[in-house]
């Protein structure tokens, strides 16, 4: 299941930190690592830093955009230290490390993390099902990179070890990331269309209802059901415009 765990670096500054973060993966058996945009890869300190871990480098994947990196995910996790003017869905570590697991035994995980200085914006945790923290010392929070992927890494091979949680009578066909993304769109089109969200001022709407929607994790049949009514409201919506005299 570990196979099904994807980490994901976003913008990384400094070449080592990826090389250091590909060590801490494969120390805990972890060997998917996908990169987005880095400023700096390939790069021999990145290698010099891996200590050994050359393999996790050389499959390591390049892409330019976070949902390219995402392609195929049912679970995304976006590690922050900072809580957000919204707030998440929160877990740590170790509840991170369980839901991966389990979700790993049907689908893909990420456990996408920000970059060195900034860490994630607000639009890249939208693409998160959960924000992902590391409980730290409140008056020293600083945890680098490379640590952080060996704690939350650490958790997950820890989890793997022990008994996996019963498999659910049925295992519904998740929706993808790369849909999910589509379904926003669409809805946000049709509120439009319906004149309930006013382009020029949308305020927080759409992201309330993101984290709405990531938390339920719509299934197959919930995701076109949805679909289905989207559709049929801007039919409606066309229909009931006054015609021009």
């Amino acid at each position: 299941m570990l196979s099904r765990i994807r980490v994901v670096l976003v913008g990384t500054t400094h070449p080592g930190n990826i090389g250091a973060a590909a060590r801490a993966m494969k120390t805990m058996c972890l060997s998917r690592l996908h990169l987005v945009s880095p400023e700096k890869y390939p790069c021999a300190e990145a290698t010099a830093r891996a200590s050994g871990a050359d393999d996790v480098l050389a499959q390591a994947q390049v892409h330019d955009s976070l949902d390219a990196a995402l392609a195929g995910c049912s679970l995304v996790f976006g590690a922050s230290a900072r809580r957000r003017t919204i707030q998440w869905p929160e877990v740590d570590p170790r509840e991170c490390a369980a839901l991966a697991l389990a979700e790993s035994a049907t689908g893909e995980v990420a456990l996408v993390f920000g970059r060195e200085h900034s860490g994630l914006t607000n639009a890249e945790l939208e693409r998160c099902h959960y924000l992902l923290h590391i409980p730290s010392n409140p008056d020293y929070s600083s945890l680098n990179l490379a640590a952080a992927v060996q704690v939350i890494a650490y958790e997950v091979m820890m989890a793997g070890g022990r008994p996996a949680a019963p498999a659910a009578e049925e295992s519904p066909d998740r929706v993808t990331a790369a849909e999910m993304e589509k379904f926003y769109e669409h809805l946000q089109q049709t509120l439009f269309d319906i004149a309930f969200l006013d382009p020029a001022n949308p305020r927080q709407l759409m992201r309330r209802l993101r984290r709405l929607f990531n938390r339920i994790q719509l299934d197959r049949n919930e995701y076109n059901i949805l679909r289905g009514i989207l559709t049929e409201t801007q039919k409606s919506a066309r229909i009931e415009e006054p015609s021009n005299p």
